[in-house]
């Protein structure tokens, strides 16, 4: 199944949006979250210090962004 099917609101934040998103941990930064989703005015969405997989982690962001694109475009 192609990504941007399992994850449409990701694609779309990347694509149309143009904001960006970042994974992992950075072990100097003061930020504990695995996944945040990040554009031009800064953060709009953080994830869960953890997750029990990769999958888990990317669905919990493509939910994240449904909400704040509603909120950013009205739909």
């Amino acid at each position: 199944m192609p990504f941007e099917d399992s994850y449409p609101n990701i694609d779309r934040w990347v694509n149309e949006h143009e904001g960006y998103i970042e994974i992992g941990y950075d072990q100097d930064s003061p930020l504990t979250s695995f996944v945040r989703a990040i554009d031009m005015g800064g953060m709009v969405w953080e994830g869960q210090n953890s997750y029990s997989g990769l999958d888990e982690a990317l669905q919990d962001l493509d939910d994240g962004l449904a909400k704040a694109l509603a909120e950013i475009y009205g739909d």
